[in-house]
C-alpha cells in the first residue's frame, strides 16, 4: 500500500484524463493521495477532489511564489476551511528565493503567519524549500511546538540533521531517481527510515524511466525501488514503512 504524501492533481495538466490516471494509480497500489494547495484558487480545487474521491487528502495552504496577494483576511478565510474533513496539513507553504518573488520579507512574513496559523489549528505543516536552507531553519526554530514534512527535500546530509533535530520528516520523489542526485543519495542514506514519505510533486518530477514525462502516482514505485537500493532494504520494507509514516504523521485514518 502506498501514499502519495504530495500531489497537485488540481493542475490544468490533468484536465482531460484525471480518471484515467486515478484508474493507473489504483493499479498501482496507490491507496490514498495527499493533494497540495500552492495559491487561493487551487484552495477551493483541492476541496473539491477532497469531496468528490473518498481516497484524496487534502493539504490547504499558500506556496510562497504565490504569497504576494495574501492579506490577512484572506489568511483567515483558510484557516476556517483546515477544519474540513480530510484536511491534513497547512501546506505547501515555506521560502523559495530560487526565483525570488515576491521579496524575500513578504515571503517571510506569510511563511511566519501560515506557521501560526497551522500552531492554531494543531496541524503538521507541508515545508517548501528552494535555496532557502538557512532562512527556512530559522523560522521553523521559531515554531518548537509544529512539526510536519520538507517537502521534495534537496539539501545536504549535514541539514538534514538540523531538519531532524526540529522534528520534521523528509518528502522524498523522483529527483532521487536522477544519475545527477548523488547530494540526495547521500541525504537519503542518512536519513532514518521512520522520517521518510514518498512523493510525487506530480505533474513534476517524474522519475526515472519517465523522467521529463508528466508524472503522475503511479511512478512512485520507482522512488521506492531506489530508496531500496540507497538503503540496502527490500522493497515491501520500504512501501510499509513510508505508508506507516505518512498514516502518522499526517494522522491519516
Amino acid at each position: 500500500m502506498i501514499i502519495d504524501s504530495h500531489a497537485h492533481y488540481t493542475d490544468e495538466q490533468f484536465t482531460e484524463d484525471l480518471e484515467q490516471v486515478f484508474a493507473r494509480c489504483q493499479t498501482a497500489g496507490i491507496e490514498k493521495i495527499c493533494n497540495v494547495s500552492y495559491n487561493l484558487s487551487s484552495i477551493d480545487e483541492t476541496i473539491r477532489l477532497m469531496e468528490k474521491y473518498d481516497f484524496i487528502y487534502g493539504m490547504l495552504g499558500i506556496h510562497p511564489s504565490d504569497s504576494a496577494p495574501l492579506t490577512e483576511e484572506l489568511l483567515a478565510s483558510i484557516a476556517r476551511k483546515l477544519s474540513l474533513p480530510k484536511v491534513v496539513a497547512v501546506g505547501e507553504i515555506g521560502l523559495d528565493y530560487h526565483w525570488d518573488t515576491p521579496d524575500r520579507d513578504t515571503q517571510k512574513k506569510w511563511f511566519r503567519a501560515q506557521m501560526e496559523m497551522a500552531r492554531t489549528a494543531n496541524l503538521p505543516v507541508d515545508i517548501h524549500s528552494r535555496d532557502a536552507c538557512a532562512d527556512t531553519l530559522e523560522i521553523l526554530r521559531e515554531f518548537p511546538d509544529v512539526t510536519g514534512i520538507i517537502h521534495c527535500y534537496s539539501y545536504s546530509k549535514e541539514s538534514a540533521r538540523d531538519f531532524l533535530n526540529l522534528g520534521y520528516a523528509f518528502g522524498i520523489g523522483g529527483v532521487v531517481t536522477y544519475k545527477n542526485a548523488a547530494k540526495l543519495k547521500e541525504a537519503v542514506e542518512y536519513i532514518p527510515m521512520d522520517c521518510i514519505l514518498l512523493e510525487t510533486d506530480c505533474p513534476y518530477l517524474a522519475p526515472v524511466p519517465n523522467r521529463g514525462k508528466r508524472n503522475e502516482s503511479s511512478n512512485i514505485p520507482y522512488i521506492i525501488e531506489e530508496i531500496a537500493r540507497i538503503k540496502g532494504m527490500d522493497v515491501a520494507t520500504v512501501e510499509q514503512t513510508c505508508y506507516e509514516n505518512t498514516k502518522r504523521i499526517l494522522h491519516i485514518p
